[in-house]
Parts: C-alpha cells; structure tokens; sequence
C-alpha cells in the first residue's frame, strides 16, 4: 500500500507538464546550485531528527514513565496525538485546499467543489473501516489492533513526509531550503515521538519494528534526494503536481485526524485509568494542548 501511495505521486509528477504563464515558470539554475549543499545538511539533519524521535518511546524498557503499562505514559502519548492532530489539520490539511483550489487549474471542476474536504472524509472513512475490522479481530487477538493502528498511521505520515521532502528539494529558494531544513527537523521529530509510541504499544518483534523505524526516518530524506534529481524540470504549480499533491495530501491528513481523535485521544480519555484519575486527566489535557500548540506554531515556516 505504501509503495503503490509513492507511485502513483510520481507517476503524475514525473508526467510531462504543459503549463502556461505564471504557472509553468521555475526557479533559475543558478539558485538551484546555490542550495544543493544545504539541501545536503537538510538530509541529515531531517535523518537524525526523525531517527531520535521515533526511537525516543522505545526507551521504556530503561525509563519506567515510558512504559505503556504506567499511568504517565499517557502524559507523552497525549502530546504526540496532539502533534499529530495538529499535523492533518494545520499542515496538511491546509495544503491540500491551496493545491486543489490554485488559479493553475482549470475553474472547473477544481473551483466547483471542495475536493479536499471530500477526499480528507473519504480518508477518515476508509480509515474507519480498516479499524472496525480491526476491532472485530480485536476480540480474539489483542496485540493486533495496536498494530493495524500503527501501520495505518504510518501510512498517512509517510504519503506527507515524501511530499514534504520532495518539496525541500526541488526548492531553488537558499532562504525557502534552510527555513524548511529547521522547521522540518523539529517536524519530524515530534511526528516521531507520535507513531513511536503506538509503535511500542503495538508490542512488534524486533525486526518489524526496526522496519517500521527505518521507514519513517528515511521516507522524507529519500524524498529530498527525488526533488534534487527532478528539481531542474519540477514545477510545483504544474496541474499534475497540484492535483497529485492535493489528493494525497488530503487523504493524509483525513488519516490523521481520524487517527489522532479516535484511536489515541478518545481511546485514552474513555480508559477507566484516566477516568477515575483527575489529576492525569488534567495532566494529559495540558500535554495535549502543549504537542498541539507547538506543533501549529510551526506551521509559520514549515
């Protein structure tokens, strides 16, 4: 599914563009090579940040406040889904519109209807389905509806995270490539820190789980070294990129959102541990509001 998801955006991307105007114009070479080194640093650092985060929930079997079986876990994971949540609706969300709705494309039917909007629900719903499935299944096997969960989640980080990395490089803008470069670091990171604590809770195997790592750490990073290979012909307001972005972006983010309020937060907030604990309750509400807000201040540069 994650690979059919990565070919089908560059099957449109990589499809010869006929464009007009403002709209098929690009950045000088000139800019291009300019930024080529800091779109170097930008892998690394994007590596390292998104390797630290996502491990960083791992580290229960040595710190016992990470461990899913204690009340303070649900401190971290509330501030991850509040990461995540703020991720669907303030970075992805947004995006999707402005790609869907852009003067590039032809009035109609673009103008006409809200494809975002419809695509984002269509998402929440089929996501809605893969979890009913999995909580039928749940009944008789435990460990396998965390996991579905996780896996389903991934999937709606890994379709942003190569669009996000594609954009980076194809940028030709030194300013646009190092304010993307920070911004995506903290970025990955706390997105990170969200999927590696459903992963520990899903309780994989070693080797799965260090597939599923790996994974998230280097989808955004190979996304960059694709927008280096195609940045002299890449033209992000070409009709097939904006389309192509729009779609999966707004399918992402409905994934998400459907994930980030159903799955971790409404299934937190309902465990009778955290009912019957004012206290936590407040405790996960302020870690909450503190991953959401600082997840949305990012969205000023990235």
């Amino acid at each position: 599914m994650k690979a059919l998801a990565v070919f089908f955006f560059l099957t449109f991307l990589l499809h010869p563009n006929l464009t007009h105007g403002d709209c098929d114009s690009t950045d000088d070479v000139g800019k291009r090579s300019s930024s080529f080194s800091i779109k170097l640093g930008a892998i690394f650092s994007i590596l390292a940040a998104g390797s630290v985060g996502v491990s960083i929930p791992s580290l229960g079997r040595w710190l016992p406040f990470l461990r899913p079986d204690k009340d303070l876990f649900f401190a971290p994971k509330a501030f991850a889904a509040g990461v995540i949540l703020a991720t669907g609706f303030i970075h992805i969300l947004p995006d999707a519109f402005d790609n869907l709705t852009s003067p590039c494309l032809p009035p109609s039917p673009w103008q006409d209807f809200p494809f975002a909007g419809f695509i984002a629900m269509a998402a929440s719903i089929g996501t809605m389905l893969v979890d009913t499935a999995a909580t039928s299944y749940y009944n008789r096997d435990g460990i396998i509806r965390h996991r579905v969960i996780s896996q389903v989640l991934e999937l709606g980080i890994l379709v942003h995270s190569v669009i996000i990395g594609i954009s980076l490089g194809a940028s030709g803008r030194v300013s646009t490539v190092k304010s993307l470069m920070i911004a995506l670091s903290f970025h990955q990171f706390f997105e990170g820190m969200g999927l590696g604590g459903c992963l520990v809770q899903a309780q994989f195997h070693i080797r799965p789980l260090i597939i599923m790592i790996l994974f998230f750490a280097l989808t955004t990073p190979m996304g960059i070294v694709i927008g280096i290979g195609i940045s002299s012909t890449y033209n992000e307001n070409s009709p097939k990129a904006l389309i192509t972005d729009g779609i999966l972006n707004a399918g992402a983010a409905g994934i998400l959102i459907y994930m980030a309020l159903v799955d971790l937060l409404a299934a937190d907030f309902m465990n009778p541990r955290v009912q019957k604990n004012g206290l936590l309750q407040l405790v996960i509400y302020i870690f909450l509001l503190f991953g959401a807000s600082f997840m949305s201040l990012l969205a000023k540069w990235a």
